[in-house]
């Protein structure tokens, strides 16, 4: 297949601004060291996903799916140094152990 359905750009923009809204919980506390570094790291989650919004409106739904992606790499990774806390949700999350 090489193309992205309607549905499936959909389904990413969904399940992505869901993880979003579940980090955003999960943030260390202000006086945290880490605060600072996971603010950072949603900067740049909540632009890809601005981003990927912008593509999708233009219709091209290659860059805006790159940009989910993008976005979901960076909750990964956040999610893996322990920037955010989304419990024992393994099914959205990837998580260190």
């Amino acid at each position: 297949m090489r193309e992205i359905s309607d549905e499936k750009i959909k389904n990413y923009l969904k399940r992505t601004e869901e993880a979003i809204e579940i980090i955003k919980k999960g943030l260390p506390p202000k006086r945290s060291l880490l605060y600072d570094v996971a603010e950072d790291f949603l900067v740049m989650i909540e632009s890809y996903f601005k981003d990927a919004e912008a593509f999708l409106k233009m219709g091209d739904y290659v860059n805006a799916f790159a940009c989910l992606n993008y976005a979901y790499g960076w909750i990964d990774a956040g999610v893996r140094l322990g920037l955010f806390d989304v419990g024992d949700d393994d099914v959205r999350f990837t998580l260190a152990k």
